[in-house]
């Protein structure tokens, strides 16, 4: 996994706005878009990701900040099957239509993507959210934001693949949760028999401290690398 925008950034030569995308070469799908297309691009330039390898798109939520470039990429490259929540707007969605190669519309049962991949379907009310399930040797769990709780997220993708999940990714969306609270998702996620951790975009530098003081050596440094 190549992280390509976050608000977090280790990389000097690319740029860090608000929202998160990150790409599995191994799978040739983007993973958001982040807020900006051509920050983007330009980052995804920077780090020796083309656009044209991209054959599949993986949309969490319809937040601003993880859509923002579906256009700039389908622009350069509408040979794309999108997976998409089924919350995003109807007119978004019809027009996404017109631009891919095929839109595959996610509701909130689970469901097998492609090979290893799965989507968690979408999980909350208030802003329906599906996560990225890895199944493979060491399983993963990617999040966009992880509005539903990271735990909880977590918790779903065990069900979904009939294993644990060991490796916890993305947002974690603690950034104004108590200590108390922070430390109840840090618990729950060992409970689950989480054994890595990489939170990053909204997790919040406080959460982003206390996951790493507890994971230790099994906590990773997310942002752009």
């Amino acid at each position: 996994m190549k992280i390509l925008f976050d608000n977090y950034n280790n990389n000097p030569t690319c740029q860090a706005l608000w929202g998160f995308s990150a790409y599995f070469e191994e799978y040739k799908l983007l993973f958001d878009t982040g807020s900006n297309g051509r920050v983007l691009l330009k980052n995804m330039k920077e780090l020796g990701v083309d656009v044209n390898e991209i054959k599949y798109m993986f949309i969490t939520h319809s937040h601003w900040d993880h859509i923002g470039g579906i256009d700039s990429i389908l622009e350069l490259n509408p040979n794309i099957t999108l997976f998409i929540p089924s919350s995003l707007s109807k007119h978004l969605i019809n027009d996404l239509k017109t631009l891919a190669k095929e839109v595959i519309i996610c509701t909130k049962k689970p469901q097998h993507l492609f090979g290893k991949l799965y989507t968690t379907g979408l999980l909350g009310k208030e802003m329906p959210e599906q996560s990225l399930i890895i199944k493979d040797d060491e399983t993963k769990v990617i999040t966009g934001c992880g509005h539903f709780g990271i735990q909880n997220i977590v918790s779903v993708a065990c069900g979904v693949i009939g294993k644990k999940i060991d490796f916890a990714i993305g947002g974690f969306h603690l950034l104004r949760s108590t200590d108390e609270e922070i430390l109840d998702s840090i618990n729950s996620l060992k409970k689950l028999g989480v054994t890595k951790v990489m939170p990053t975009h909204c997790s919040g530098d406080k959460a982003i401290e206390m996951y790493k003081e507890n994971f230790k050596e099994n906590y990773f440094t997310g942002g752009i690398k």
